[in-house]
């Protein structure tokens, strides 16, 4: 049997997927970048085989996708993170139904990417300007709220009244905006609903820019949130698609592409 690796390596995220060469599912692990991308990687590659009982001579073929994909040099091949996050999300979406349009919020970005009728990238947003918006303002939200990530979905359906407006668009200044709030007696609960409705309102934006199309796909760390789901549902005023696991959908369209991509190499060799 031949496996395949996809290696999303992402600001704070290393996720790793392998695929078997009929592209099923075989694992994943997901760590933390920290400062050393290369040498996490590799740890967490050497981790996820050993779980799985492989080694480095079962990989038939390496896929690097993300911010850092350059870094990681044994790779047969790298390739964009937006083209990867379209082969993932075509892949896992397939219970779901056709996808065109999927929104993706990562560690300290956030992109809007709508797809032909062949599951084809034709346009894309992307917001790395600024961390509002991103899974880097949860995190500091939870943190100025003293709460930790995985509480926020749950207070946000906790909240009672109209979801409070924090309008600034800097994270820096949208977080003196909730320590304000705070000081203003307002509650986490209804704190929370107003971040989680705040990013929707950017996020709506930014998929607006490509075009809003049926078949919406939400993947990144924060998709887990079911509070801001519920709150870009709102916004959108359609239903999305959350896979099973949304931080992978990237790693996993690597090691579609590795199998594709061995294919075809071979198929040169024969010809």
């Amino acid at each position: 049997m031949n496996y395949f690796v996809g290696i999303d390596i992402g600001s704070t995220a290393i996720k790793i997927t392998i695929v078997d060469e009929d592209k099923n599912l075989v694992g994943s692990r997901i760590s933390g970048s920290g400062s050393m991308f290369y040498q996490y990687a590799h740890q967490t590659l050497d981790e996820l085989l050993r779980e799985l009982n492989l080694t480095r001579d079962d990989i038939t073929y390496v896929v690097a996708t993300g911010y850092g994909r350059k870094i990681f040099k044994e790779a047969d091949e790298n390739i964009s993170e937006i083209t990867a996050n379209a082969i993932g999300a075509v892949a896992a979406a397939k219970e779901f139904g056709e996808i065109k349009t999927i929104i993706n919020i990562g560690g300290q970005d956030s992109k809007a990417i709508s797809l032909d009728d062949q599951g084809n990238v034709v346009n894309f947003a992307m917001n790395d300007r600024c961390a509002a918006g991103t899974g880097k303002f949860l995190d500091a939200c939870a943190m100025n709220l003293e709460i930790g990530v995985h509480e926020l979905g749950e207070k946000h359906f906790d909240s009672t009244g109209v979801p409070l407006s924090i309008n600034s668009t800097c994270a820096v200044f949208a977080e003196s905006e909730i320590i304000g709030l705070l000081g203003n007696s307002h509650s986490v609960e209804d704190i929370v609903c107003g971040v989680h409705y705040s990013i929707a309102k950017r996020i709506v934006k930014l998929v607006k820019r490509v075009g809003i199309k049926e078949g919406i796909y939400f993947d990144g760390g924060p998709a887990l949130n079911s509070g801001l789901v519920n709150a870009i549902e709102n916004e959108l005023g359609k239903e999305i698609f959350i896979p099973e696991f949304p931080q992978i959908t990237t790693s996993f369209g690597a090691a579609i592409m590795g199998v594709d991509s061995y294919n075809y190499e071979a198929s040169l060799k024969e010809a």
